[in-house]
């Protein structure tokens, strides 16, 4: 007569458990964590943020209320830039040319960095270049 085993059924994983499946280092488990975590922030203040502009119908009988929402619109934007997103710059803002600097700007940039601490200005103009280390090549 021989025994018969029960056959041993594999535990359900959660999430942390197939996330310590999936990554063998310590450090990429926590960087998987750490970007669900600003998924779910992101997904949160950007869910927050659309109910703040949308008007619900009364029969929902959902109470309005008012929300500034420009802590969540900074939450919002943070998250983002942690992925690398950043907002773009209206045309008004950073010196009205898109956000560049003018040519009288980045002169007195210049003039201050070099009267701050010891500086080599460089400057190309339109033309050929050459690089060279020995004293031969002159303007």
């Amino acid at each position: 007569m021989s025994q018969v085993t029960p056959k041993e059924e594999p535990k359900k994983k959660g999430f942390l458990g197939k996330l310590k499946e999936a990554a063998d280092d310590k450090e990429e488990q926590l960087a998987i964590l750490s970007t669900f975590v600003r998924l779910g922030i992101l997904v949160w203040s950007g869910g927050i943020l659309t109910l703040a502009y949308i008007k619900l119908p009364p029969a929902l009988g959902i109470p309005e209320q008012k929300l500034d929402p420009t802590f969540i619109a900074s939450v919002f934007t943070g998250v983002l830039a942690t992925f690398g997103v950043q907002a773009a710059k209206k045309g008004g803002e950073g010196g009205g040319n898109g956000g560049g600097i003018t040519k009288e700007q980045m002169e007195r940039l210049i003039e201050k960095a070099a009267q701050t601490a010891p500086s080599q200005t460089i400057r190309l103009e339109q033309g050929p270049i050459k690089i060279s280390t020995d004293e031969s090549y002159k303007l």
